[in-house]
Protein backbone atom coordinates (compact mmCIF):
# COMPACT_ATOMS: atom_id res chain seq x y z
CA UNK A 1 0.00 0.00 0.00
CA UNK A 2 2.97 2.44 0.82
CA UNK A 3 4.07 1.78 -2.69
CA UNK A 4 0.50 3.09 -3.72
CA UNK A 5 0.66 6.35 -1.79
CA UNK A 6 4.50 7.10 -2.83
CA UNK A 7 3.52 6.71 -6.33
CA UNK A 8 -0.14 8.88 -6.01
CA UNK A 9 2.30 11.61 -4.62
CA UNK A 10 4.32 11.90 -7.40
CA UNK A 11 1.32 11.95 -10.09
CA UNK A 12 2.11 7.98 -11.78
CA UNK A 13 -1.19 7.09 -10.78
CA UNK A 14 -4.70 8.24 -10.87
CA UNK A 15 -6.78 8.42 -7.46
CA UNK A 16 -9.55 6.12 -9.04
CA UNK A 17 -6.26 3.66 -9.23
CA UNK A 18 -5.48 4.39 -5.41
CA UNK A 19 -8.96 3.95 -4.02
CA UNK A 20 -9.33 0.52 -6.49
CA UNK A 21 -6.10 -0.73 -5.15
CA UNK A 22 -7.43 -0.03 -1.25
CA UNK A 23 -10.75 -1.32 -2.28
CA UNK A 24 -9.31 -4.49 -3.67
CA UNK A 25 -7.36 -4.86 -0.56
CA UNK A 26 -10.21 -4.43 2.19
CA UNK A 27 -12.20 -6.90 -0.53
CA UNK A 28 -9.76 -9.84 0.04
CA UNK A 29 -9.24 -9.05 3.92
CA UNK A 30 -13.21 -9.94 4.42
CA UNK A 31 -13.14 -11.73 8.10
CA UNK A 32 -16.12 -13.13 9.99
CA UNK A 33 -17.66 -9.87 12.14
CA UNK A 34 -18.35 -12.19 15.77
CA UNK A 35 -19.38 -8.82 17.23
CA UNK A 36 -22.58 -8.20 15.03
CA UNK A 37 -25.71 -11.04 15.87
CA UNK A 38 -28.87 -10.54 14.28
CA UNK A 39 -31.98 -11.86 16.78
CA UNK A 40 -35.62 -12.00 16.09
CA UNK A 41 -36.13 -11.23 20.31
CA UNK A 42 -36.85 -14.99 20.98
CA UNK A 43 -33.33 -16.92 20.89
CA UNK A 44 -33.37 -20.34 20.72
CA UNK A 45 -30.03 -21.32 21.12
CA UNK A 46 -29.71 -18.89 24.63
CA UNK A 47 -27.34 -21.00 26.61
CA UNK A 48 -25.60 -24.79 26.65
CA UNK A 49 -28.21 -25.29 29.56
CA UNK A 50 -30.96 -25.25 27.45
CA UNK A 51 -30.05 -27.91 25.17
CA UNK A 52 -28.72 -30.50 28.10
CA UNK A 53 -25.42 -28.86 28.73
CA UNK A 54 -23.69 -27.66 31.80
CA UNK A 55 -21.89 -24.33 31.34
CA UNK A 56 -24.72 -22.13 30.84
CA UNK A 57 -22.45 -20.55 28.13
CA UNK A 58 -24.55 -17.93 26.10
CA UNK A 59 -24.19 -18.73 22.10
CA UNK A 60 -25.09 -17.10 18.49
CA UNK A 61 -28.33 -15.28 18.17
CA UNK A 62 -31.34 -16.15 15.80
CA UNK A 63 -33.15 -14.16 13.29
CA UNK A 64 -35.24 -16.75 12.13
CA UNK A 65 -35.18 -20.18 14.57
CA UNK A 66 -36.48 -22.47 11.29
CA UNK A 67 -33.45 -21.32 9.25
CA UNK A 68 -32.91 -18.21 6.96
CA UNK A 69 -33.26 -19.19 3.12
CA UNK A 70 -33.24 -15.55 1.56
CA UNK A 71 -31.92 -12.19 2.56
CA UNK A 72 -31.48 -8.98 0.43
CA UNK A 73 -29.60 -5.33 1.20
CA UNK A 74 -31.29 -2.26 -0.62
CA UNK A 75 -28.79 -1.10 -3.22
CA UNK A 76 -30.16 2.99 -2.76
CA UNK A 77 -28.53 3.51 1.14
CA UNK A 78 -27.14 0.26 1.84
CA UNK A 79 -28.88 0.03 5.10
CA UNK A 80 -32.09 -2.25 5.28
CA UNK A 81 -32.10 -5.80 4.89
CA UNK A 82 -34.51 -8.32 4.46
CA UNK A 83 -34.34 -12.39 5.94
CA UNK A 84 -36.87 -14.63 5.19
CA UNK A 85 -37.27 -17.58 7.43
CA UNK A 86 -37.73 -21.35 6.71
CA UNK A 87 -40.94 -20.61 8.88
CA UNK A 88 -43.13 -18.36 6.39
CA UNK A 89 -41.72 -15.40 8.29
CA UNK A 90 -40.08 -12.06 7.18
CA UNK A 91 -37.77 -9.32 8.91
CA UNK A 92 -36.76 -6.30 8.24
CA UNK A 93 -33.49 -4.72 9.84
CA UNK A 94 -31.58 -1.57 10.57
CA UNK A 95 -27.72 -2.48 9.53
CA UNK A 96 -27.06 1.23 10.55
CA UNK A 97 -28.79 0.90 14.09
CA UNK A 98 -26.24 0.21 16.88
CA UNK A 99 -28.48 -2.44 18.51
CA UNK A 100 -28.28 -3.54 21.93
CA UNK A 101 -24.62 -3.98 24.02
CA UNK A 102 -24.64 -7.72 25.35
CA UNK A 103 -21.11 -8.30 26.27
CA UNK A 104 -19.60 -6.07 23.72
CA UNK A 105 -21.42 -7.79 21.06
CA UNK A 106 -23.94 -5.71 18.69
CA UNK A 107 -27.30 -7.00 18.51
CA UNK A 108 -29.77 -6.28 15.73
CA UNK A 109 -33.35 -6.33 16.23
CA UNK A 110 -36.01 -6.39 14.04
CA UNK A 111 -37.59 -2.64 12.62
CA UNK A 112 -40.88 -5.28 11.53
CA UNK A 113 -41.64 -8.92 11.07
CA UNK A 114 -44.41 -10.58 8.86
CA UNK A 115 -45.41 -14.16 10.50
CA UNK A 116 -48.33 -16.40 9.37
CA UNK A 117 -50.85 -14.68 8.69
CA UNK A 118 -53.97 -14.89 6.31
CA UNK A 119 -52.55 -12.39 3.50
CA UNK A 120 -48.61 -13.57 4.31
CA UNK A 121 -46.88 -16.48 2.78
CA UNK A 122 -48.03 -20.13 4.55
CA UNK A 123 -44.55 -22.08 3.60
CA UNK A 124 -40.99 -21.26 3.67
CA UNK A 125 -39.65 -18.41 1.83
CA UNK A 126 -37.93 -19.12 -1.36
CA UNK A 127 -36.33 -15.78 -2.59
CA UNK A 128 -36.49 -11.75 -1.36
CA UNK A 129 -35.79 -8.94 -3.17
CA UNK A 130 -36.15 -5.45 -3.14
CA UNK A 131 -38.35 -3.32 -5.83
CA UNK A 132 -35.24 -2.08 -8.17
CA UNK A 133 -36.48 1.37 -8.30
CA UNK A 134 -37.02 2.40 -4.89
CA UNK A 135 -36.53 0.26 -1.39
CA UNK A 136 -39.96 1.45 -0.09
CA UNK A 137 -41.48 -2.13 -1.64
CA UNK A 138 -39.94 -5.69 -1.98
CA UNK A 139 -40.97 -9.03 -3.31
CA UNK A 140 -41.08 -12.53 -1.99
CA UNK A 141 -41.44 -15.88 -3.30
CA UNK A 142 -42.54 -19.01 -1.60
CA UNK A 143 -43.03 -22.39 -1.26
CA UNK A 144 -46.87 -21.98 -1.23
CA UNK A 145 -47.17 -20.96 -5.03
CA UNK A 146 -47.30 -17.50 -4.35
CA UNK A 147 -45.41 -14.47 -5.19
CA UNK A 148 -46.20 -11.27 -3.53
CA UNK A 149 -45.30 -7.31 -3.14
CA UNK A 150 -44.59 -5.85 0.07
CA UNK A 151 -44.80 -2.20 1.72
CA UNK A 152 -41.28 -2.19 3.16
CA UNK A 153 -42.87 0.59 5.73
CA UNK A 154 -46.03 -1.77 7.22
CA UNK A 155 -44.92 -4.98 5.99
CA UNK A 156 -48.36 -5.11 4.27
CA UNK A 157 -49.28 -6.99 1.32
CA UNK A 158 -49.40 -4.87 -2.11
CA UNK A 159 -50.61 -7.73 -4.42
CA UNK A 160 -50.77 -11.21 -4.04
CA UNK A 161 -50.22 -13.63 -7.48
CA UNK A 162 -51.33 -17.29 -7.51
CA UNK A 163 -48.77 -19.15 -9.89
CA UNK A 164 -49.89 -22.87 -8.85
CA UNK A 165 -46.29 -24.31 -8.55
CA UNK A 166 -43.67 -24.05 -6.20
CA UNK A 167 -41.71 -20.70 -6.76
CA UNK A 168 -38.04 -21.25 -6.67
CA UNK A 169 -37.18 -18.15 -7.52
CA UNK A 170 -38.15 -14.47 -8.99
CA UNK A 171 -36.31 -11.48 -11.01
CA UNK A 172 -37.45 -7.80 -11.92
CA UNK A 173 -35.24 -5.79 -14.27
CA UNK A 174 -33.37 -3.16 -13.10
CA UNK A 175 -33.49 -1.05 -15.93
CA UNK A 176 -36.36 -2.25 -17.70
CA UNK A 177 -40.03 -0.16 -17.77
CA UNK A 178 -42.22 -3.24 -18.34
CA UNK A 179 -42.60 -3.97 -14.72
CA UNK A 180 -42.47 -7.87 -15.63
CA UNK A 181 -41.27 -10.07 -12.50
CA UNK A 182 -39.89 -12.94 -14.31
CA UNK A 183 -40.84 -16.20 -11.84
CA UNK A 184 -38.88 -19.78 -12.08
CA UNK A 185 -41.57 -22.41 -10.90
CA UNK A 186 -41.65 -26.17 -10.65
CA UNK A 187 -43.74 -26.03 -14.10
CA UNK A 188 -41.21 -26.03 -17.22
CA UNK A 189 -42.17 -22.82 -18.64
CA UNK A 190 -41.26 -19.33 -16.88
CA UNK A 191 -44.24 -17.28 -15.69
CA UNK A 192 -43.70 -13.74 -16.38
CA UNK A 193 -45.95 -11.26 -13.66
CA UNK A 194 -46.79 -8.02 -14.93
CA UNK A 195 -47.03 -5.70 -12.15
CA UNK A 196 -49.17 -3.07 -13.64
CA UNK A 197 -52.07 -4.93 -15.03
CA UNK A 198 -51.84 -7.40 -11.79
CA UNK A 199 -52.02 -10.30 -13.60
CA UNK A 200 -49.60 -13.02 -15.46
CA UNK A 201 -49.01 -11.77 -19.00
CA UNK A 202 -47.55 -15.16 -20.37
CA UNK A 203 -45.17 -17.71 -20.04
CA UNK A 204 -41.69 -19.08 -21.83
CA UNK A 205 -41.94 -22.55 -22.66
CA UNK A 206 -38.77 -24.77 -23.17
CA UNK A 207 -37.27 -26.22 -20.55
CA UNK A 208 -37.78 -30.01 -19.77
CA UNK A 209 -38.12 -29.70 -16.23
CA UNK A 210 -38.28 -27.54 -13.51
CA UNK A 211 -37.22 -23.44 -13.80
CA UNK A 212 -34.90 -22.89 -10.69
CA UNK A 213 -33.27 -19.78 -11.54
CA UNK A 214 -33.99 -16.31 -13.92
CA UNK A 215 -31.72 -13.24 -13.97
CA UNK A 216 -32.91 -10.23 -16.21
CA UNK A 217 -29.62 -8.87 -18.63
CA UNK A 218 -28.29 -5.94 -16.75
CA UNK A 219 -28.22 -3.30 -19.73
CA UNK A 220 -30.66 -4.99 -22.48
CA UNK A 221 -34.66 -4.58 -20.74
CA UNK A 222 -35.98 -7.46 -22.64
CA UNK A 223 -33.13 -10.34 -22.74
CA UNK A 224 -33.89 -12.77 -20.13
CA UNK A 225 -31.79 -15.68 -18.77
CA UNK A 226 -32.99 -18.82 -17.15
CA UNK A 227 -31.42 -22.55 -15.45
CA UNK A 228 -34.08 -25.63 -15.07
CA UNK A 229 -33.64 -28.77 -13.57
CA UNK A 230 -32.63 -30.27 -17.07
CA UNK A 231 -29.46 -28.47 -16.84
CA UNK A 232 -30.25 -26.04 -19.55
CA UNK A 233 -29.46 -22.65 -18.91
CA UNK A 234 -31.39 -20.58 -21.88
CA UNK A 235 -31.79 -16.99 -23.42
CA UNK A 236 -35.08 -15.31 -24.01
CA UNK A 237 -36.48 -11.88 -26.20
CA UNK A 238 -39.43 -11.46 -24.26
CA UNK A 239 -40.44 -9.27 -27.39
CA UNK A 240 -40.22 -12.29 -30.07
CA UNK A 241 -42.90 -14.63 -30.74
CA UNK A 242 -40.76 -17.32 -30.65
CA UNK A 243 -38.87 -16.56 -27.63
CA UNK A 244 -36.27 -18.46 -26.98
CA UNK A 245 -32.56 -17.36 -28.53
CA UNK A 246 -31.01 -20.71 -27.74
CA UNK A 247 -29.54 -22.72 -25.28
CA UNK A 248 -25.63 -22.87 -23.73
CA UNK A 249 -23.24 -25.79 -24.41
CA UNK A 250 -20.40 -26.33 -22.23
CA UNK A 251 -18.58 -28.70 -24.91
CA UNK A 252 -18.77 -25.43 -26.86
CA UNK A 253 -15.34 -23.36 -25.91
CA UNK A 254 -15.77 -21.52 -29.54
CA UNK A 255 -19.31 -19.95 -29.70
CA UNK A 256 -22.09 -19.96 -32.35
CA UNK A 257 -23.85 -16.95 -33.74
CA UNK A 258 -23.24 -13.38 -34.24
CA UNK A 259 -23.61 -9.79 -32.69
CA UNK A 260 -27.81 -9.46 -33.71
CA UNK A 261 -28.90 -6.54 -32.13
CA UNK A 262 -27.63 -5.28 -28.47
CA UNK A 263 -25.33 -7.49 -26.86
CA UNK A 264 -26.13 -10.70 -26.95
CA UNK A 265 -26.02 -13.08 -29.61
CA UNK A 266 -28.33 -14.81 -32.16
CA UNK A 267 -27.59 -18.51 -30.75
CA UNK A 268 -29.30 -21.28 -34.11
CA UNK A 269 -28.21 -23.97 -30.88
CA UNK A 270 -31.24 -25.66 -29.70
CA UNK A 271 -29.72 -28.72 -27.96
CA UNK A 272 -26.69 -28.59 -24.71
CA UNK A 273 -26.17 -28.45 -21.55
CA UNK A 274 -24.26 -26.19 -19.23
CA UNK A 275 -24.24 -28.59 -16.29
CA UNK A 276 -24.57 -32.49 -15.87
CA UNK A 277 -27.27 -31.50 -13.39
CA UNK A 278 -29.42 -29.16 -12.28
CA UNK A 279 -28.38 -25.30 -12.73
CA UNK A 280 -29.88 -23.63 -9.22
CA UNK A 281 -27.54 -20.58 -9.76
CA UNK A 282 -27.15 -17.81 -12.12
CA UNK A 283 -25.86 -14.14 -12.59
CA UNK A 284 -24.75 -11.50 -15.11
CA UNK A 285 -21.81 -9.58 -14.82
CA UNK A 286 -22.56 -6.05 -14.29
CA UNK A 287 -21.20 -4.90 -18.20
CA UNK A 288 -23.50 -8.31 -19.30
CA UNK A 289 -20.64 -9.63 -21.17
CA UNK A 290 -20.35 -12.59 -19.11
CA UNK A 291 -22.44 -14.81 -17.22
CA UNK A 292 -21.96 -17.11 -14.44
CA UNK A 293 -23.87 -20.08 -13.92
CA UNK A 294 -23.98 -23.38 -11.03
CA UNK A 295 -24.93 -26.52 -10.68
CA UNK A 296 -25.65 -30.10 -8.92
CA UNK A 297 -22.43 -30.92 -11.15
CA UNK A 298 -20.64 -28.85 -8.32
CA UNK A 299 -18.92 -26.23 -11.09
CA UNK A 300 -19.05 -22.96 -11.97
CA UNK A 301 -19.12 -21.88 -14.68
CA UNK A 302 -18.69 -18.08 -16.75
CA UNK A 303 -19.71 -17.96 -20.25
CA UNK A 304 -19.20 -14.93 -23.04
CA UNK A 305 -22.64 -14.06 -23.43
CA UNK A 306 -21.55 -12.30 -27.49
CA UNK A 307 -21.02 -15.86 -28.63
CA UNK A 308 -22.30 -18.21 -25.98
CA UNK A 309 -18.62 -19.66 -25.47
CA UNK A 310 -17.48 -21.51 -22.60
CA UNK A 311 -14.19 -19.95 -21.15
CA UNK A 312 -13.04 -23.25 -19.67
CA UNK A 313 -12.53 -21.38 -16.54
CA UNK A 314 -11.40 -24.12 -13.63
CA UNK A 315 -12.73 -23.21 -10.03
CA UNK A 316 -11.64 -26.53 -8.39
CA UNK A 317 -12.99 -29.49 -6.97
CA UNK A 318 -14.24 -27.91 -3.70
CA UNK A 319 -17.40 -26.58 -4.81
CA UNK A 320 -20.72 -28.17 -2.86
CA UNK A 321 -24.17 -27.85 -4.42
CA UNK A 322 -26.36 -30.57 -3.81
CA UNK A 323 -29.81 -28.99 -3.05
CA UNK A 324 -32.85 -28.03 -5.36
CA UNK A 325 -33.41 -24.41 -3.94
CA UNK A 326 -32.25 -22.03 -6.05
CA UNK A 327 -28.11 -21.22 -4.38
CA UNK A 328 -26.82 -17.78 -5.92
CA UNK A 329 -23.10 -17.06 -6.15
CA UNK A 330 -22.11 -13.27 -6.16
CA UNK A 331 -20.43 -10.92 -7.44
CA UNK A 332 -18.25 -8.25 -5.63
CA UNK A 333 -19.05 -4.67 -7.27
CA UNK A 334 -16.93 -4.09 -10.15
CA UNK A 335 -16.19 -0.66 -9.05
CA UNK A 336 -14.05 -1.93 -6.36
CA UNK A 337 -11.59 -4.31 -7.81
CA UNK A 338 -9.28 -3.56 -11.06
CA UNK A 339 -10.84 -4.18 -14.77
CA UNK A 340 -11.04 -7.58 -15.65
CA UNK A 341 -10.30 -8.86 -11.59
CA UNK A 342 -14.00 -9.23 -11.30
CA UNK A 343 -14.49 -11.02 -7.76
CA UNK A 344 -16.91 -14.24 -6.98
CA UNK A 345 -18.12 -15.42 -3.68
CA UNK A 346 -19.32 -18.82 -3.75
CA UNK A 347 -22.37 -20.21 -1.01
CA UNK A 348 -20.48 -24.06 -0.29
CA UNK A 349 -22.19 -25.74 2.17
CA UNK A 350 -19.97 -24.43 5.64
CA UNK A 351 -17.94 -22.24 3.93
CA UNK A 352 -17.99 -19.19 1.76
CA UNK A 353 -15.46 -19.25 -1.51
CA UNK A 354 -13.56 -16.24 -2.65
CA UNK A 355 -12.37 -16.38 -6.69
CA UNK A 356 -11.01 -14.68 -9.25
CA UNK A 357 -13.72 -15.03 -11.91
CA UNK A 358 -12.10 -15.06 -14.94
CA UNK A 359 -9.40 -17.19 -14.19
CA UNK A 360 -11.00 -19.33 -11.17
CA UNK A 361 -7.95 -18.54 -8.90
CA UNK A 362 -9.41 -19.40 -5.00
CA UNK A 363 -8.30 -16.51 -2.93
CA UNK A 364 -9.80 -17.12 0.45
CA UNK A 365 -11.69 -19.86 2.02
CA UNK A 366 -14.34 -17.91 4.41
CA UNK A 367 -15.64 -20.66 6.80
CA UNK A 368 -18.44 -20.01 9.14
CA UNK A 369 -18.31 -21.37 12.47
CA UNK A 370 -19.89 -24.29 13.66
CA UNK A 371 -23.76 -24.76 15.41
CA UNK A 372 -22.97 -24.77 19.01
CA UNK A 373 -26.07 -26.40 20.09
CA UNK A 374 -29.33 -27.74 18.52
CA UNK A 375 -31.45 -24.90 17.01
CA UNK A 376 -35.44 -25.05 18.35
CA UNK A 377 -38.03 -25.81 16.29
CA UNK A 378 -40.67 -24.35 15.54
CA UNK A 379 -43.26 -24.00 18.03
CA UNK A 380 -41.58 -24.75 20.79
CA UNK A 381 -41.86 -29.06 20.13
CA UNK A 382 -38.16 -29.39 20.80
CA UNK A 383 -34.88 -29.31 19.10
CA UNK A 384 -33.42 -30.47 15.94
CA UNK A 385 -29.85 -30.83 14.60
CA UNK A 386 -28.96 -29.04 11.64
CA UNK A 387 -25.76 -28.66 9.48
CA UNK A 388 -25.10 -24.84 9.38
CA UNK A 389 -25.28 -25.09 5.40
CA UNK A 390 -24.88 -20.67 3.78
CA UNK A 391 -28.50 -20.59 1.73
CA UNK A 392 -27.87 -16.81 0.60
CA UNK A 393 -25.22 -13.74 -0.04
CA UNK A 394 -25.93 -10.24 -0.54
CA UNK A 395 -23.66 -7.11 -0.76
CA UNK A 396 -23.74 -3.85 1.29
CA UNK A 397 -23.77 -1.47 -1.31
CA UNK A 398 -21.14 1.66 -0.68
CA UNK A 399 -19.05 -0.50 1.36
CA UNK A 400 -17.04 -3.32 1.63
CA UNK A 401 -19.69 -5.79 3.37
CA UNK A 402 -20.81 -8.68 2.95
CA UNK A 403 -23.86 -10.59 4.86
CA UNK A 404 -24.91 -14.78 5.06
CA UNK A 405 -27.74 -16.56 5.49
CA UNK A 406 -27.60 -19.69 6.99
CA UNK A 407 -29.84 -22.83 7.44
CA UNK A 408 -28.95 -23.03 11.17
CA UNK A 409 -31.57 -19.74 11.86
CA UNK A 410 -28.08 -17.07 11.66
CA UNK A 411 -27.42 -14.40 9.77
CA UNK A 412 -23.54 -13.22 9.64
CA UNK A 413 -21.70 -10.37 9.09
CA UNK A 414 -18.44 -10.15 7.05
CA UNK A 415 -15.99 -7.34 7.76
CA UNK A 416 -12.79 -6.41 6.29
CA UNK A 417 -9.58 -7.18 9.14
CA UNK A 418 -6.53 -5.90 7.91
CA UNK A 419 -2.68 -6.34 9.70
CA UNK A 420 -3.26 -2.79 11.27
CA UNK A 421 -6.38 -3.58 12.58
CA UNK A 422 -5.24 -6.45 14.44
CA UNK A 423 -2.60 -4.35 15.90
CA UNK A 424 -5.19 -1.82 16.99
CA UNK A 425 -6.91 -4.83 18.79
CA UNK A 426 -3.90 -6.35 20.10
CA UNK A 427 -3.13 -2.36 21.63
CA UNK A 428 -6.27 -2.32 23.03
CA UNK A 429 -6.41 -6.07 24.39
CA UNK A 430 -3.49 -5.05 26.43
CA UNK A 431 -4.35 -1.84 27.64
CA UNK A 432 -7.72 -3.42 28.82
CA UNK A 433 -5.99 -6.05 30.35
CA UNK A 434 -2.98 -3.57 32.42
CA UNK A 435 -5.99 -1.52 33.78
CA UNK A 436 -8.03 -4.73 34.90
CA UNK A 437 -4.40 -6.10 36.65
CA UNK A 438 -4.09 -2.08 38.15
CA UNK A 439 -7.47 -2.97 39.70
CA UNK A 440 -6.72 -5.55 41.05
CA UNK A 441 -3.76 -4.46 43.12
CA UNK A 442 -6.19 -2.00 44.20
CA UNK A 443 -4.75 1.22 45.74
CA UNK A 444 -1.45 1.51 45.41
CA UNK A 445 -1.71 0.32 41.83
CA UNK A 446 -4.27 3.53 40.84
CA UNK A 447 -1.93 5.82 43.26
CA UNK A 448 0.95 4.68 40.49
CA UNK A 449 -0.80 5.35 37.82
CA UNK A 450 -2.15 8.90 38.73
CA UNK A 451 1.57 9.58 39.19
CA UNK A 452 2.38 8.82 36.03
CA UNK A 453 -0.42 10.67 34.40
CA UNK A 454 0.64 13.47 35.72
CA UNK A 455 4.17 13.12 34.68
CA UNK A 456 2.90 12.34 31.32
CA UNK A 457 1.23 15.40 31.43
CA UNK A 458 3.60 17.68 32.46
CA UNK A 459 6.10 15.96 29.71
CA UNK A 460 3.72 16.55 27.20
CA UNK A 461 3.19 20.15 28.08
CA UNK A 462 7.07 20.91 27.99
CA UNK A 463 7.35 19.14 24.73
CA UNK A 464 4.51 20.91 23.05
CA UNK A 465 5.51 24.83 24.26
CA UNK A 466 6.18 26.98 21.56
CA UNK A 467 9.50 28.48 22.19
CA UNK A 468 10.06 32.45 21.07
CA UNK A 469 13.52 33.77 20.64
CA UNK A 470 13.61 37.40 21.56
Amino acid sequence: MNSYLLNRAVGSISPQALERAQTTRLLHALQPAPSISFSNGRNARSTDEAAGGRDGVTHDYLAHPAGVNSIAIDKFEGRYMLSGGADSSISIWDLEDSGSDVKKQIVHEPLGSVTKTASAHKFGITHLSFYPFDSLAFLSSSYDHSLKVYSSETLTVSASFDLSSVVYSHALSPIASHLLVACATEHPAIRLVDLRSGASAHSLAGHHGAVLTVAWHPLEPHLLASGGSDGAVRFWDIRRSASSLGVLDMEDSVGVGALQSGTVAQRHRERGKAHTGPVNGLIWTDNGQYIVTTGHDERIRVWDTVTGANTLASFGPVVKNKHLSSLLPLLAPSSLVAPGKDVLFYPSEREILVYELFDGQLLKRLRTPAATAPVAAPGGTGLRNVRNRTTALAWRAHDVELYSAHADGSVRAWRPRTSEDALVEEEEEGEEERESANGRRGGEGEGKKRKRDILEDVYRDLTTRKVTFS
